[in-house]
């Protein structure tokens, strides 16, 4: 079986993943979003409440299961026998630091990386914009699920 994972933050879940991860599940048996725990991040949701709204948005898709890793993305990849990573470039600056991370996942355990261009409808999301813009009350709704929408609305309303 051709295992993929896409990795991230997932911070919340945009528009823009969600295209990269239905792509994805076109060219692989099974494709794995990887909920990465970051210790060094301050996140807006939980892991547990990123799993459940990736879950929700990527049920459709019988080839596409969510998990969470903490640690070295190769060494998630060792464990669960996966040899490609997917990820989704926006721009030049994005192509810059993933390249570097290409490399060294391909130098230090085999793993590839495989990059699909963002479709341009998409190109400027970014979860850090959303944050942004629905922390002052912008409308986010045409970039995240209805799900993620009403999620950053409660947290909104919350403070």
């Amino acid at each position: 079986m051709k295992s993929a994972v896409c990795p991230g933050s997932f911070d919340p879940i945009t528009f823009g993943h969600l295209d990269i991860i239905e792509r994805a599940s076109k060219h692989f048996d099974q494709v794995i979003v990887a909920v990465l725990e970051n210790r060094t991040k301050s996140s807006l949701f939980t892991v547990a409440e990123r799993i459940e709204m990736i879950s929700e948005n990527t049920k459709k898709f019988s080839n596409v299961i969510v998990d969470s890793w903490y640690g070295l993305l190769v060494d998630y990849c060792a464990k669960n026998n996966i040899k490609s990573i997917v990820k989704g470039l926006r721009a030049v600056t994005d192509f810059d630091y993933e390249l570097q991370m290409a490399q060294v996942n391909l130098q230090a355990a085999g793993v590839e990386t495989m990059f699909m261009a963002t479709a341009p409808a998409h190109s400027f999301l970014s979860s850090s914009l959303v944050k942004e813009l629905a922390h002052y009350g912008g409308d986010v709704s045409t970039m995240v699920p209805a799900n993620v929408n009403a999620a950053l609305r409660k947290v909104q309303a919350g403070k």
